[in-house]
């Protein structure tokens, strides 16, 4: 069982993924550079953060339109477990797999922080290790992390328990302090804050080991 890392030009946070995987964790993992279009022997895919492309046009613009992300597509289809990080929830919603927009952060800055999260893991299986309204630590590093849709999206998101990470104290203007959405089948979830940086002990925290976990559990 292997975990795939998808690699675009401007990505910077694949390395930081592949050490919590194998290096912590102890998870085969492999990198997917983007303009392949196999996920032979893939039995989960992490999109990292980064600044994919540059973020010249709107972040995960670009991204969204690689060859690779066509199988990634068909993949979320068959159940297999998506995870888009940072950049990687911009790329989700930009390719149609979550539903919504990231946005610049209210105060117009990038934010490099640690930050509270409060979990609500309903049906999401990657948040499956986690307890209802359980408060953990993950930093988050990004200018353009508020979340934002439309109000009748917002509301049915809300009722079908997709809105899965809150921030504590919201950082960046997010509507209803969304941190982290699922999709309706739990299999795909998008989140701003980084768990593999909150891997090592040496990094001052282990709250996002679960997550990874689930990757291949």
């Amino acid at each position: 069982m292997t975990v795939g890392i998808v690699v675009f030009p401007g990505s910077n946070c694949d390395r930081d993924m592949a050490w919590a995987l194998s290096g912590i964790l102890d998870l085969p993992c492999r990198f997917l550079w983007h303009d392949t279009t196999s996920l032979e022997d893939i039995q989960a895919v992490v999109l990292p953060g980064g600044f994919s492309y540059g973020d010249y046009l709107r972040c995960g613009a670009l991204a969204s339109l690689s060859p690779l992300l066509h199988a990634v597509h068909a993949f979320a289809a068959d159940g297999g477990p998506v995870l888009g990080i940072c950049n990687g929830f911009q790329v989700l919603t930009e390719m149609g797999l979550l539903p919504g927009a990231l946005t610049r952060n209210q105060n117009l800055h990038f934010i490099c922080e640690p930050c509270e999260l409060v979990v609500s893991p309903g049906s999401c299986h990657l948040l499956k290790g986690y307890g209802e309204q359980e408060r953990v630590q993950f930093p988050i590093a990004h200018g353009e992390g508020r979340y934002q849709c439309q109000a009748d999206t917002l509301s049915e998101l809300e009722q079908n328990g997709q809105l899965v990470l809150r921030y504590g104290h919201n950082p960046n203007g997010s509507i209803l302090d969304v941190a982290g959405v699922c999709n309706r089948s739990g299999n795909v979830l998008g989140l701003m804050p980084h768990p593999e940086r909150a891997s090592d002990p040496l990094l001052g925290g282990i709250d996002g080991q679960r997550l990874l976990q689930a990757l291949l559990g």
